[in-house]
């Protein structure tokens, strides 16, 4: 078990290695040395270090080695990197496969499905469907097969997916030096009154809420993000917004936008599924949920990607179309919108 900074590990980042159960009868006993008792080769010093990174857990909640274990305690050490032995099972799942050669492959992810497997989602993503489709893929550094870039669960769009060593490397180190192109589509609460312009501010987790990424325009915490975005349409109390990104940090586009007051539509982690926008009235509340209810995640979808092909070369771009459910939330805006306008002309 090695250390981990808790600041560095994303909460979707952290895999279960092993889950222990006091029994009815244990007596209190320091975790370190009830970890040892069940763990074949763990050595004091090593439980220790987990426990100071924060990787004991006991009834879900991070403890340190000096904790005492009662009956019906529930144990598991979770780290940032997936148990090899059991994690990544080869499933048949439909892949979306916009393009694909002996190099790359180019996916477009439907909302809902997880890139790769972690706590809680160890089978149905998109790397188990990719091993059922590739026998061999070759592993980043977090052994995540073809893997140099992700999106979150419930955002929809397009990834590429390395074949190759060699493909891994250029893609990783093109995303790296910020050579990508990726466009996303996002509706967002409130009428932003630039036709364009830039966000820019260090992210890094939330000092309030450990399931957000925050803001941090000033100092050290966080790393350096920067999300350009341009209005496409502004319906009301809602605006589409293209967002191309510069960095790629972990919820960059949700969390810029709610710091600058532009929360997510329906994006319910940070708050995007209340009526942050428009009226008082029942029939408006009732207009809203409804289409929540069409669109039941954020309303982000990562419309283009553009990389240079490992191995011809060529600048390659791939577009793909908006789905069904954020298609159809916009249209529900669109009629609203006209009928406002119409209500005051």
């Amino acid at each position: 078990m090695q250390e981990n900074n808790p600041q560095e590990i994303e909460n979707d980042d952290l895999y279960e290695h092993y889950r222990f159960t006091a029994s009815v009868g244990q007596i209190p006993l320091r975790v370190d040395k009830f970890l040892m008792n069940f763990i074949e080769n763990a050595t004091r010093n090593k439980v220790q270090q987990a426990a100071k990174a924060g990787n004991i857990l006991v009834n879900d909640v991070a403890v340190k080695q000096n904790y005492k274990v009662k009956p019906h305690d529930v144990v598991r050490v979770v780290l940032a990197h997936p148990p090899h032995e059991n994690l990544l099972v080869a499933e048949d799942i439909p892949l979306d496969i916009v393009y694909e050669d002996d190099t790359v492959i180019v996916v477009n992810k439907p909302a809902g499905m997880v890139v790769h497997p972690g706590h809680g989602n160890y089978s149905g993503t998109l790397v188990n469907g990719l091993i059922h489709h590739i026998e061999s893929l070759p592993t980043n550094s977090n052994e995540r097969p073809g893997l140099v870039h992700r999106i979150d669960k419930d955002t929809s769009g397009l990834l590429v997916v390395a074949k190759t060593e060699f493909a891994m490397a250029n893609l990783s180190r093109q995303f790296f030096d910020r050579t990508t192109e990726r466009l996303y589509y996002a509706l967002v609460w409130g009428n932003i009154e630039q036709d364009e312009g830039s966000i820019e501010g260090n992210i890094g987790r939330s000092l309030k809420n450990r399931l957000q990424m925050a803001v941090f325009p000033d100092g050290d915490f966080g790393k350096h993000a920067v999300t350009h975005f341009k209005v496409l349409e502004r319906l009301t109390y809602v605006t589409l917004v293209q967002c191309k990104l510069e960095t790629g940090r972990t919820h960059q586009i949700r969390a810029h936008f709610k710091h600058i007051g532009h929360t997510l539509f329906n994006d319910e982690r940070y708050g995007g599924n209340d009526i942050l926008k428009g009226t008082t009235f029942t029939k408006y509340k009732q207009f809203v949920h409804n289409c929540f209810k069409v669109l039941p995640r954020q309303a982000l979808h990562a419309k283009t990607l553009g990389f240079t092909h490992p191995k011809t070369g060529e600048f390659m771009q791939f577009d793909s179309e908006i789905p069904k459910d954020m298609a159809d939330c916009l249209e529900k805006w669109r009629t609203y919108s006209e009928h406002s306008k119409e209500e005051f002309e």
